[in-house]
């Protein structure tokens, strides 16, 4: 499934590209039909990202022109959407929703969610997401909040949604080798001292995310130039510590980097330096 640094890319390809223009909006496979009909012809006034949802807002009513309507996208595990610029070919495979305007075209194919609200039913989505760290509304302390009442493993709630939204399994186990956090330490037991870093540090690497389209988090000293390793093979891309990287010697001590199953997700992490 995406993490949310891939969501927050494409809100701003959708703006960059249809922002401001009226757009032909239609739904080849047929179940968005209705939706697709509904926004025809409207400029896109708004794309933002909130997590792992994407928001694509139409029209504008008031001074304000905030948008009337909302394309709500959640990609889930199957979702992709692709950008082409010039003619958009006919329609091949299953291909939710298509928007067009002379130049440009983007395909929505497999998304989990695909559904057209109103202001309030938007808000309403939101309201049930945890801060996100790439939003500038994103606020730390109402993460904590749930954090530091709780009995559940911090890298359970890391990927809880309610809790912190758009931090995937990569980010996930990536930020708590990088604080040296047990995987398994209850939240409760998170020091307010070693959140407000992890956080900043969390909103680091996924804005560098957002710039690369990548998940890159080891430090320079641990980059394949610095360390006279082969790069990092793997379809995710990016060079990481300890994701996916299970039976292979630490990057930073040469221990094994362990794997488990938690809360039907793999877990990576190095026992020995996430001791704290």
């Amino acid at each position: 499934m995406p993490e949310g640094h891939t969501i927050h890319r494409l809100a701003a390809g959708h703006l960059e590209k249809f922002g401001g223009r009226p757009l032909r909006a239609r739904s080849p496979q047929g179940p968005f039909a209705a939706g697709a009909a509904r926004i025809d012809g409207l400029p896109m006034t708004a794309a933002e990202a909130h997590g792992k949802h994407l928001f694509l807002g139409f029209g504008s009513s008031g001074p304000a022109g905030r948008p009337e309507s909302w394309v709500h996208i959640h990609l889930g595990l199957y979702g992709k959407v692709t950008f082409g610029t010039g003619e958009a070919p006919a329609p091949v495979g299953k291909i939710r929703l298509r928007l067009e305007t002379d130049g440009a075209y983007a395909d929505l194919r497999g998304p989990a969610t695909c559904a057209l609200i109103t202001p309030a039913e938007r808000q309403a989505v939101r309201a049930r997401l945890g801060p996100d760290p790439l939003r500038p509304d994103g606020d730390p302390a109402r993460a904590f909040e749930r954090i530091s009442r709780s009995r559940t493993a911090l890298a359970a709630l890391l990927m809880d949604q309610r809790v912190l939204a758009g931090v995937g399994n990569i980010y996930r186990a990536e930020i708590l080798f990088r604080h040296g956090l047990d995987p398994y330490r209850p939240g409760r037991e998170l020091a307010r001292g070693v959140w407000g870093p992890l956080w900043e540090d969390l909103a680091e690497l996924m804005t560098e995310g957002v710039r690369t389209g990548r998940i890159d988090t080891v430090r320079p000293e641990h980059t394949p130039e610095a360390m006279g390793r082969p790069p990092r093979v793997d379809r995710h891309g990016g060079e990481v510590y300890v994701y996916r990287c299970a039976h292979r010697p630490c990057l930073v001590c040469g221990g094994e980097v362990r794997s488990a199953d938690l809360a039907a997700r793999s877990l990576y992490w190095c026992p020995a330096c996430q001791k704290g």
